[in-house]
């Protein structure tokens, strides 16, 4: 048995934006609206490959490929040319709105956000396309005066706001002035009508998991679930995908975040006292007993994955015994480097487009890019290019539901993805491991809709 006196504390950042920040702290992942992927994705289908939003895509592909091909390639630095095209200044103006929060407990992350969009404000938009950048303060009421402010000054389209209590806050304000709203929240059950949600949401993730454990005959799965909106809706995902494809249901374990102790409950889901009295009558340890599932599914993140990892090893049922599966909030440097949880698979945006964008970010600002801020740089493309289409269209609206909702869909930082006609986002995504520290792709991601299939 293994000494559990002292468990790392790491809260990787996603985790905190994914489930507190984008989701407010009274509705999160309602289960009040059945997700069903099928009728959610009931679209025309795709007919070519997706529109590129901006130069950056193509260069995230010329990296990725050159990365492909040598492990140790080094992209290096380019400075962007923080210089707006003079092209399209005959054209009527077109005013976008992005409404972020500036100030408060958040202000790093919204100004990060700003600096996003403006590389894409750079990279395409036309001389006469406009954003309105305004400060949320991080609140509802600050997001709906925004939202309000904007309107009056004849935004034809929001971005934003990054959290669900300010989504929708402005979702009514919009409506009432027939503007949509692309906004960065996770909260899909905000989406329909006038708004369309960006943020990244766990179903497609758990449908191509599902897809990718499938192919790899990983059938006996069990899902360790906080007992919670978002557990609880990556559970019925999961649960709704393996019914599809006629894989066998996961075995579920609820537990809840206030209890800081999950031994108890990781010792009777890994029936660790069953396979130790199987162990002492055939004279072997639980080690050489098969393990009650082959795959264990954690929709959590940062301090938690790796409780649930490291108790998974205590238990005898290390990762080469167990096969750890995440969602998202996988997506975090600091949990590859963590033993209990090496060889971890889940579905995420190709981290090989993000190199290029991540590059030009660090020369432009001298910092990091955060997780999220290719959001603020896909929106600002999409609504550029639109923007740019839309002047050549007789009599349609530039940022008209159809439009946004086209089934080619759109090719940007993070890969692939159309919005659905229910308003969510649905995203083309890689598969990604974790492997001795790093995380590697060890399938990629699709890149075009046409007859997707993982």
């Amino acid at each position: 048995m293994k000494n559990l006196n002292a468990l790392p504390l790491i809260l990787g950042f996603i985790t905190i934006i994914a489930l507190g920040a984008c989701q407010s702290t009274n509705r999160g992942y309602s289960s009040s609206r059945v997700w069903d992927n099928n009728g959610a994705a009931a679209q025309q289908a795709a007919k070519t490959a997706p529109n590129t939003l901006a130069t950056g895509h193509i260069e995230a592909q010329e990296l990725a490929a050159a990365a492909d091909k040598n492990p140790d390639f080094n992209t290096g630095p380019q400075a962007p040319e923080l210089q707006r095209s003079t092209v399209g200044a005959n054209k009527p103006p077109v005013k976008v709105a992005m409404l972020l929060p500036l100030s408060g407990d958040n202000a790093h992350l919204g100004e990060s956000m700003l600096r996003s969009a403006q590389l894409a404000l750079f990279d395409v938009a036309h001389a006469n396309f406009e954003l309105l950048t305004r400060d949320t303060k991080g609140t509802a009421e600050g997001a709906r005066n925004a939202a309000r402010g904007v309107l009056a000054e004849g935004a034809d389209l929001i971005l934003g706001p990054v959290f669900a209590s300010s989504v929708r806050a402005v979702k009514p304000v919009a409506r009432n002035a027939n503007v949509s709203v692309i906004g960065f929240s996770t909260d899909w059950t905000l989406a329909g009508e006038n708004t369309y949600i960006m943020g990244f949401l766990p179903f497609d993730q758990v449908e191509r998991l599902v897809n990718y454990t499938n192919k790899r005959n990983i059938g006996r799965v069990s899902v360790i679930s906080p007992n919670n909106s978002y557990g609880n809706a990556v559970t019925g995902a999961w649960q709704s995908a393996s019914a599809r494809l006629g894989v066998p249901p996961a075995q579920v374990t609820k537990f809840s975040l206030t209890n800081p102790n999950l031994a108890p409950t990781l010792r009777r889901t890994t029936k660790y006292d069953e396979r130790t009295q199987q162990a002492k009558e055939q004279n072997t340890n639980t080690l050489n007993i098969e393990p009650p599932f082959d795959a264990v599914l954690m929709p959590v993140g940062g301090e938690t994955a790796l409780s649930i990892g490291n108790l998974l090893s205590h238990y005898d049922l290390p990762p080469k015994s167990v096969k750890r599966l995440g969602t998202g909030l996988f997506d975090d440097g600091a949990l590859a480097t963590e033993s209990s949880l090496n060889g971890a698979w889940f579905a995420a945006p190709s981290p090989k487009l993000r190199k290029g964008f991540e590059q030009r970010y660090l020369s432009a600002y001298s910092a990091s890019a955060p997780r999220l801020a290719t959001l603020a740089y896909d929106a600002t493309a999409l609504a550029a290019v639109l923007a740019q289409r839309g002047q050549n269209a007789e009599g349609s609206s530039i940022f008209s539901h159809s439009a946004i909702t086209n089934p080619n869909g759109f090719a940007g930082i993070d890969g692939i993805f159309r919005f659905r006609p229910d308003g969510t986002a649905e995203r083309g995504l890689a598969i990604l491991e974790f492997r001795r520290g790093t995380i590697r792709v060890i399938e990629d991601a699709p890149t075009t809709f046409q007859n997707m299939a993982y």
